[in-house]
Formats: C-alpha cells, sequence, structure tokens
C-alpha cells in the first residue's frame, strides 16, 4: 500500500519600497530547495499596483491578514493560503501583460469568478513549460475582444 502525501505551496507577498512613499510587491512561491528557496512568480511595479488592488485585498482576506498589512514601511514577507497564493498568481500572472482596462477588469473578474480547482489546473498551465500559450489561452478566454479571430 502506498501513501501518499500532499504538499501544499507556500507563498509569500513582499513588498518593495521605493525612495517615494511608493510600493511594489513581489510574489514568491517556496521551491523546496535549499540553495533557491523562494521563486519569484510575480512582480508588480507601483505604478499597475492600483489595477490589481482588488486581488491583493483579496489574496490577504482569504489569508487572514490585516487590510492594513500592506505599507511601503513593511519589511517582513506576508505568508499567504495556498488558495489565496495561486489565485493571486493567477490574477496577476494573467493581468500583467495588458493595458486595456476593460480587458484587465474581465480577466480579473472571470479570475475571482473561478472555482478553486479551475483556479489550480489554471495555475498549473500558467507556471508549465507552455506557460506563455496558457496564459495568453486564459487572456482570450476571459476577455476576448473580438481581434483573435476566434469564434465560439
Amino acid at each position: 500500500m502506498t501513501k501518499t502525501t500532499t504538499q501544499t505551496r507556500a507563498f509569500s507577498l513582499t513588498v518593495e519600497p521605493t525612495l517615494t512613499d511608493d510600493y511594489g510587491v513581489r510574489l514568491e512561491v517556496a521551491t523546496g530547495n535549499p540553495d533557491h528557496p523562494w521563486q519569484t512568480i510575480a512582480h508588480v511595479p507601483p505604478a499597475n499596483l492600483a489595477g490589481v488592488a482588488d486581488p491583493l485585498q483579496q489574496a490577504l482576506r482569504e489569508s487572514r491578514q490585516p487590510r492594513t498589512v500592506l505599507s511601503a514601511s513593511r519589511r517582513k514577507s506576508i505568508p499567504l493560503d495556498e488558495p489565496a497564493g495561486v489565485r493571486l498568481a493567477l490574477a496577476l500572472l494573467a493581468a500583467e501583460p495588458v493595458n486595456k482596462h476593460s480587458r484587465r477588469n474581465a480577466i480579473l473578474s472571470g479570475i475571482v469568478a473561478m472555482s478553486t480547482e479551475e483556479a489550480y489546473y489554471w495555475y498549473a498551465k500558467a507556471t508549465g513549460p507552455h506557460a506563455n500559450r496558457a496564459r495568453r489561452a486564459l487572456r482570450i478566454l476571459l476577455a476576448d475582444d473580438g481581434r483573435t479571430g476566434l469564434t465560439s
């Protein structure tokens, strides 16, 4: 009889302060490798932080972190629960290259509406060997604006 163990991913949100009162954030996942214990999944510069404020606040809420934990003076990383980290990573990865506000909002709304299982599926695809193709597919699925030539 083989015993299966499920290993949970550890997610961490790190605040990156700037010289002003602004800050960016970096989302990291534990790798289990002692030489490189954390891998950066997504980075949000200060200029783009307002566009992903809702997914950030949702991840903090789901991880039972106070809303005020994000500030430019924060030095310690913020641990996130696995489902919240997966959903936040997916939101940051999918919405990162999108400049059009309506598409970005549609993508973020679609990720919020996903079931946990669906979010895990897309996270695995978006961080796997064909990550760029999977991210594009997710963006088309959630916010196709008719430019792709695909019809349903």
